[in-house]
């Protein structure tokens, strides 16, 4: 059984319910690990709320009526349709929840949905997530799937920055029986390196763990390339001719000395110093940022600095620091057969006018784009937006949605 098709699980039945529910040891991926929705998966099947068939609500009446699925389907299809031709494509908005990633109907159901609705109104969890990673792959490498990932099993300094890779089993960079993994790192004489505001489950097993305040990522990350340039520590390796904008990079820095910014970050200026110098010093060195990096007002700077470091420091796409990996399902040649490499920037939203990428917009303004009268249906798959989006508690409140399928 799968479980965010990554974690396999054992699960013991006994008279129809699952007692137990634990990682798969002998998994050859996973081995063993398991996250917090997959021991959940019982108290899910079993909620009270869980919908097990379809229904509808409908106008001067109150609560919800069991229906059967084509009078569903035909209820959803005529809402839509009459939305689209009352108001506009645009008027119809669809969130894709993160389940849907991990799924492959869904996927697919999901992408011809898309395809004949054919909305600019579009978002799903990405934003809420991982965009500043994928933005910045479509920006440095031009392509959103090219995401440098450490090569754990051959590094030997590791600096985690926002993540948790023991509960997330190595959130983007994928990495099975995570926790092993790290030990095995400290055990052959590597360093792990922690900085998290949270006494995380992996800072415990760290080496070294320093708290920053919550949204200074881009401070420190920033401070550290300045002390490599001070250093003359700055080597991009066989990046050669194609790392640019290093002279642009380093006029960037110089504002922001570890002395300047400590105040700020709460990490002393002699750490930042020390760390930028051992990552540099390292034979196979590589910094790993996740969702503490990307969910703060400097998420994009953050996560670009995150793999500037790598460079800097001839860490990128070679053994023991940050590599382009070779997937099963390889998404850049795919995403070249269908001219489908990313964007952004090619519209806006209507209130604030952010920036779509990869044909979303900021699932942060789609509480305003209703509350503004431009969203006048809204289709969720595998998603609970107002439990888990910016503004969910508005959503919840919105009575300006008038068709909800």
């Amino acid at each position: 059984m799968l479980c965010e098709a990554m974690c396999g699980l054992a699960v013991t039945i006994q008279d129809g319910k699952a007692p137990r529910i634990e990682g798969d040891r002998d998994d050859p991926f996973s081995r063993g690990h398991v996250c917090p929705k997959a021991v959940a998966l019982e108290d899910i099947r079993l909620d009270p709320d869980r919908v097990r068939e379809p229904c509808v609500r409908e106008p001067g009446r109150e609560g919800w009526r069991n229906v059967d699925w084509p009078h569903a389907l035909d209820a959803a299809a005529d809402s839509l349709a009459s939305v689209v031709k009352a108001h506009r494509r645009d008027a119809v908005a669809v969130y894709l929840g993160n389940p849907t990633a991990h799924n492959g109907h869904a996927l697919l159901g999901a992408g011809v949905l898309l395809g004949v609705l054919r909305t600019k109104m579009r978002f799903s969890a990405t934003s809420a997530d991982q965009l500043p990673h994928m933005l910045v792959a479509l920006e440095m490498f031009g392509h959103q799937a090219l995401i440098p990932v450490p090569d754990v099993d051959r590094a030997n300094f590791f600096l985690c920055i926002g993540a948790n890779p023991l509960v997330s089993n190595g959130s983007i960079m994928t990495a099975a029986g995570i926790e092993r993994r790290l030990k095995d790192l400290r055990a052959r004489g590597g360093r792990l390196v922690v900085i998290d505001p949270r006494r995380t489950e992996t800072a415990r097993i760290a080496d070294e763990h320093h708290f920053i305040r919550p949204g200074s990522d881009a401070l420190l990350l920033m401070a550290m390339v300045r002390t490599l340039f001070e250093d003359k520590r700055v080597a991009v390796g066989r990046l050669g001719v194609s790392a640019r904008g290093i002279r642009e990079l380093e006029s960037a820095a110089e504002p922001f000395s570890p002395e300047r910014v400590a105040d700020h970050t709460g990490i002393p200026a002699d750490v930042t110093r020390r760390l930028a110098r051992e990552l540099a010093a390292a034979s196979a060195g590589v910094v790993y940022g996740r969702v503490g990096v990307c969910q703060q007002e400097f998420g994009g700077l953050a996560a670009w600095l995150v793999v500037v470091l790598n460079a800097i420091t001839g860490n990128l796409d070679r053994a023991g620091g940050a590599m382009f990996t070779t997937p099963a399902i390889d998404l850049v040649r795919l995403g070249a057969l269908l001219d489908q490499r990313g964007s952004f920037g090619t519209y806006h939203s209507a209130v604030r006018g952010l920036p779509e990428f990869s044909g979303e917009l900021p699932v942060a303004c789609l509480a305003e784009e209703i509350e503004a009268g431009n969203i006048r249906a809204l289709v969720t798959i595998a998603g609970n937006p107002v439990a888990s989006v910016p503004n969910g508690s508005r959503l919840a409140g919105s009575d300006k949605c008038c068709n909800w399928p």
